[in-house]
């Protein structure tokens, strides 16, 4: 099992990382929020981990967060809820409000996240109230890009974080505004879609 990674960050385009442990080139998804807060390209960076095996594949996952990574491993652990859709939700809304939205059963904010629909959201507020708690969870300490314009970095990376392409295009495009980065662009288009 990998528990921690500490290297020099290769490259980043959402959500892949590429973290260089002497020598070995790790591809690592991470959700924006870490993305966002990661050292420039060329940096020393220390992620905790998640290691998954399928059938047929294994993958990292990579958390800044402690309280990210007990987040991602609980909303493994609802039916239905995999991976990505567990990116998506740290993607677009911080450790605190989830837990907020849990404890409040706040559905139709919850199904503003990509991947999430009606049925989802409610398996998620009844599976995790009991073990989603914000206070517990905030207490947990916190250890290149593709060719294109800031604008088509984030469209590519709300694609993949479950927005339809058209969809992705119009709320970037929407966010944007001059001298704005990928980074700038996504979080904002990420707030308005979540209505923020």
């Amino acid at each position: 099992m990998i528990g921690r990674l500490r290297g020099n960050l290769v490259a980043k385009q959402p959500p892949w990382l590429l973290v260089d442990v002497a020598g070995v080139g790790y591809e690592v998804q991470a959700p924006m929020s870490t993305i966002f807060d990661l050292p420039e390209v060329g940096k020393e960076v220390i992620l905790l981990t998640h290691y998954a095996v399928k059938e047929d594949t294994a993958a990292i996952y990579g958390f800044l967060r402690e309280s990210e990574r007990v987040l991602f491993r609980a909303l493994q652990k609802v039916s239905g809820i995999g991976a990505k859709t567990s990116l998506a939700v740290l993607s677009g809304v911080s450790v605190d409000e989830f837990a907020r939205l849990v404890q409040s059963g706040d559905i139709a904010s919850l199904t503003r996240v990509p991947g999430i629909g009606k049925k989802t959201a409610e398996r998620i507020v009844v599976e995790l109230r009991d073990r989603v708690d914000a206070g517990a969870l905030a207490a947990q300490p916190r250890v290149g890009r593709a060719p294109g314009t800031p604008q088509d970095e984030a469209i590519a990376a709300l694609q993949q974080l479950g927005y339809k392409p058209v969809e992705a295009a119009r709320l970037a495009k929407e966010a944007a505004a001059e001298g704005d980065d990928a980074e700038a662009i996504i979080r904002k288009a990420l707030r308005a879609a979540l209505g923020r």
